[in-house]
């Protein structure tokens, strides 16, 4: 395959995981904030997982939270306008999609931020009386993007070229 057709193919795949990671974290906020009211205190859903409602001013385990919300979202805008970059420039399908994730994982956090001044978290994973930090969606692909960006290098020479 011609460079600008892998390039072109590399950038559809990355804005199709962009997409995606958007689309299913604003889908799930909306219908968590639709039922807030009936999550007080949670909803059991399997041994160590709840859904709960809360919104989070400041980023990772609630850090920053005195930031100022516009300032948080700045720093995420640039930080995604580089993403997009490498997304756009990427070498490999791998490389393209973990940028699209991090980016449509970002924008969705980003977008909570424009709509409510923090960031709409549900996921209460917990073990005991001991609850991992609420998360979200678009954490979640930010995790996934984060960790295929890091762990690709270790895998490239086992998976074929196309």
């Amino acid at each position: 395959m011609s460079e600008p057709a892998t390039r072109h193919r590399n950038l559809t795949l990355g804005s199709t995981a962009l997409l995606a990671a958007l689309s299913v974290d604003q889908a799930s906020k909306a219908l968590v904030a639709a039922e807030a009211a009936s999550m007080a205190g949670g909803v059991p859903v399997a041994p160590g997982f709840n859904l709960v409602f809360g919104r989070n001013s400041g980023v990772t385990f609630g850090l920053f939270g005195d930031v100022p919300w516009w300032a948080l979202t700045l720093v995420a805008a640039a930080i995604c306008a580089w993403l997009l970059r490498v997304m756009i420039a990427a070498g490999t399908r791998s490389e393209a999609v973990a940028a699209g994730l991090i980016v449509g994982g970002a924008l969705g956090n980003v977008v909570d931020r424009l709509r409510f001044g923090a960031v709409t978290d549900f996921l209460d994973f917990y073990a005991g009386t001991w609850h991992w930090p609420a998360f979200n969606l678009a954490d979640v692909a930010v995790v996934c993007g984060a960790a295929l960006m890091i762990l690709r290098p270790l895998f490239a020479d086992r998976v074929p070229a196309s």
